[in-house]
């Protein structure tokens, strides 16, 4: 079952990891594909906007 959270901020960097295993099929590796689309804003940059807004907040106090 998926996880339900509370609001979109709580998704920001849990996007998943999947295994290709068609692409090693023959070889001795492990290729993993990081699906960032799962992100609020379909973005690797969802991560950074969160980080400087925290830090942002934390400096503000």
């Amino acid at each position: 079952m998926s996880k339900i959270y509370n609001d979109i901020v709580e998704t920001v960097g849990r996007t998943p990891l999947v295994r290709l295993n068609k692409v090693t099929e023959g070889i001795d590796a492990t290729v993993l594909l990081k699906c960032e689309f799962f992100n609020p804003l379909s973005s690797v940059k969802d991560r950074i906007g969160m980080s400087m807004i925290e830090a942002a907040e934390k400096a503000a106090t």
